[in-house]
């Protein structure tokens, strides 16, 4: 699953949030989908990983299934990538 976050944070003259995904091959679809260059993704292999994207590509995001989600949705992803896969959270402390 590919969530796109609430965060509203400036940046230059855009305002950007947070895409993360379950997987980062669920991730690098959905950046491809809506044209966000693969070499802006954040913390890769990370519980972190994710991409900061403009408003206009949060829209296109979820036109193309993305769920919207609060901060808790964000953490709520977070911990199922842990108990998925509990090295990785061992490697993001």
């Amino acid at each position: 699953m590919v969530v796109v976050d609430d965060m509203k944070a400036p940046f230059g003259r855009m305002v950007m949030c947070h895409m993360l995904a379950d997987t980062t091959a669920e991730l690098m679809l959905m950046a491809d989908k809506i044209g966000v260059d693969r070499k802006w993704l954040q913390a890769p292999g990370s519980l972190r990983e994710h991409f900061d994207i403009c408003k206009s590509k949060r829209a296109l995001a979820i036109a193309n299934g993305a769920q919207e989600v609060t901060t808790q949705g964000v953490m709520d992803l977070m911990r199922r990538k842990r108990e998925a896969d509990p090295t990785k959270g061992a490697r993001d402390e």
